[in-house]
């Protein structure tokens, strides 16, 4: 039986090799066409790019025909006039031998991209001449054409693929285009489509025969499906105005579903001025302004301690813990001493309690219930992880899980962290207890800001925020349908809704009241540090405000972040005022606010940092001065000037 085995296995060995070599090269040659590549020449066929859509069905983002030419080193031959053809191209001889050399290096036989996104009048002249350089050939492909001149964050822009990404993904050739940030990287592989793909046969002398055998291999392009975002367009355009000659981040979030309504970040461009030709030169400039960033999405990015909004959850996590009730009572004077040495100012006086607490915005209030939320454990730091898990379940501290392709975790600190900041122990919550106001160690991003507010209008629940609406023929991913519940139970949302609601009644915000909206909001401020010639400097604090509307059955929650703002009502508060307007009635009847904020610039503070900015760099070179008002976004009319409202808060 051992003597038969051996010979056996390999007669079955043999005879199963023979097979496959059989099935290879008589019926399936499909390997035959790669060993035939020198003979054969891949044509791509590259589809449109799916659109962009907002939430009503405005038409947001298109497309528009360009050309690159394209080049095969080793076809060229060296009769070629490049003189001429540099001229025709309207390039240099330098840029013509340096994008020779570089196709080189690619590779000499494969083609590769000599000149990118041409348009229609600068591709005409070059079409007619083509015949003359062998070498060259034009690939057709659709670019990005923006109907408006807002959302580029929101956006983002599509590149060429570099050789990194090339040998990652093969789907990618050279000169293939991308999605970067935004939404175009989000939906990639939803909005590129798929390429078509024709084998041309070439004979001996390399001439083009016609469609090797014909056409078995062929394949169609896909167009790529459009998308409807949850953006309401003319909220986002509306609040990019109302930011020009501001920075900071406005987030509006619809409650009951986590959409995204608006997501502005100042300041910012026309997302047109990344398209084309000077995409690279308009790139560069945005990418070096260290000082505006614009392409910074502060909304998305920037952490931010948030001040008295934060307020909002010290007082539902000391309800939930069971140390205060509604009744519970704190004298301020003006503040509280909390140490030997140690004042927390407060601009309040007398007896305070959650209701007039809130509207008040008293630091006594809330940093006594704080002390009793950290005091009711033996051990500080299992009470400041108690505390910290509260606040997580509001979606704080950790990235968030939005369709978006950045972003930050803010920080929510634990006891993990005051080990490390004191590891010889000692602290307790005298020592933490500027975190119960919104200072401290805790940071959030406008984002968590504005879901955290749609937490409480939805009295302890919310959806991951998300910014695609509808694919078409596809469903959106589930996690953008499950519910989060909080760790607080439902009964202690409706005390603090009411304390908000009479912000705006009776409280620091009740200037910016809107006629029949019933608006409930929370002003803040938060200390703000730069580093300025290598020396830690205060400047004026960032201006904040949350806020949600109406009070039953809410349809918007809104965080906003204006840096050198300074107090909320101030700056921040009547944006929020506008915004919510915006969205609920599609008019403005407070238009001494909306004139007030399209006046406010606080250019002479960001001024104070120093440095080159980007729209002062385009601005001192020769440029279209349309392209130059579009990237700096000022305003196209004049408003007459009005004193802004300087109600104080904390």
């Amino acid at each position: 039986m051992r003597k038969v085995l051996l010979p056996s296995l390999i007669i079955i060995a043999a005879s199963l090799l023979v097979m496959r070599v059989f099935y290879l090269q008589i019926i399936d040659d499909s390997f035959k066409l790669k060993s035939d590549n020198n003979a054969i020449k891949k044509q791509y066929d590259y589809p449109e790019r799916g659109y962009i859509y907002d939430r009503y069905g405005k038409l947001l983002v298109a497309n528009q025909a360009s050309y690159d030419i394209m080049v095969i080193p080793r076809e060229i031959k060296d009769d070629l006039n490049v003189s001429e053809f540099c001229t025709l191209l309207n390039i240099t001889k330098e840029d013509y031998d340096k994008r020779i050399a570089k196709a080189k290096v690619y590779s000499p036989r494969l083609p590769s991209v000599f000149l990118p996104q041409l348009n229609k009048s600068e591709f005409a002249a070059f079409q007619e001449k083509i015949r003359k350089y062998e070498g060259f050939y034009f690939q057709k492909r659709s670019l990005r054409d923006y109907e408006v001149d807002y959302g580029a964050n929101i956006f983002g822009s599509i590149l060429q693929v570099n050789e990194k990404l090339i040998a990652k993904n093969p789907y990618y050739n050279s000169g293939d285009l991308i999605g970067r940030q935004g939404v175009e990287e989000s939906y990639e592989e939803v909005l590129r489509g798929i390429k078509g793909v024709k084998y041309i046969q070439k004979d001996k002398y390399n001439r083009e025969i016609g469609s090797y055998k014909e056409g078995k291999y062929d394949t169609i392009a896909v167009a790529g499906e459009d998308i409807n975002l949850t953006i309401d367009s003319e909220l986002q355009k509306y609040g990019e105005e109302l930011m020009i000659n501001k920075r900071g981040g406005i987030v509006a979030i619809e409650p009951k579903s986590g959409e995204i309504l608006a997501l502005v970040t100042a300041p910012s461009y026309d997302p047109g001025i990344l398209v084309g030709r000077q995409r690279s030169k308009n790139y560069t400039l945005l990418y070096h302004d260290s000082i505006a960033k614009p392409l910074y999405d502060r909304g998305l990015l920037a952490e931010y301690p948030p001040g008295s909004p934060f307020k909002i959850l010290t007082g539902l996590v000391a309800l939930q813990e069971g140390v205060i009730n509604e009744q519970t009572t704190f004298m301020c004077h003006h503040g509280f001493s909390y140490g030997r040495g140690r004042f927390m100012k407060c601009h309040g006086f007398g007896p305070h309690q959650l209701h007039n607490g809130i509207y008040n915005s008293c630091n006594t209030y809330f940093a006594q219930a704080y002390m009793l939320t950290i005091n009711k454990y033996a051990n500080p730091g299992k009470a400041v992880d108690v505390w910290s898990d509260h606040v997580k379940s509001f979606g704080l501290g950790q990235f968030m899980g939005y369709d978006l392709p950045t972003g930050k975790r803010g920080n929510v600190p634990t006891s993990k962290t005051y080990k490390k900041i004191y590891p010889n122990g000692g602290w307790r919550s005298t020592t933490i207890v500027s975190n119960s106001i919104g200072q401290g160690e805790v940071l959030m991003t406008p984002i968590q800001l504005a879901n955290m507010m749609a937490t409480v209008a939805n009295q302890g629940y919310y959806y991951t925020p998300h910014i695609i609406k509808k694919i078409e023929g596809k469903k959106i991913d589930a996690k953008f349908t499950t519910k989060h519940v909080t760790t607080i139970d439902q009964k202690y949302f409706p005390p603090v809704i009411s304390g908000l609601f009479d912000v705006y009644n009776l409280g620091t915000a009740r200037a910016l009241r809107v006629e029949g909206i019933d608006i409930c909001g929370k002003t803040g401020t938060a200390e703000n540090f730069a580093k300025i010639n290598g020396k830690r400097t205060q400047l004026k604090d960032h201006s904040i405000f949350v806020a949600f509307a109406p009070k039953d059955n809410p349809k918007i929650a809104i965080a906003i972040m204006i840096e050198n703002g300074g107090f909320g009502a101030t700056v921040a508060g009547p944006i929020a005022s506008l915004m919510i307007e915006k969205y609920l009635r599609k008019k403005i009847s407070r238009t001494d606010l909306e004139i007030r904020v399209l006046n406010k610039s606080l250019v002479s503070e960001y001024a104070k940092l120093g440095g080159m900015t980007a729209a002062s760099a385009i601005e001192s070179t020769p440029k279209d001065s349309v392209m130059k008002a579009k990237m700096l976004k000022q305003p196209k009319v004049e408003v007459k000037k009005v004193p802004l409202d300087t109600t104080q808060e904390n």
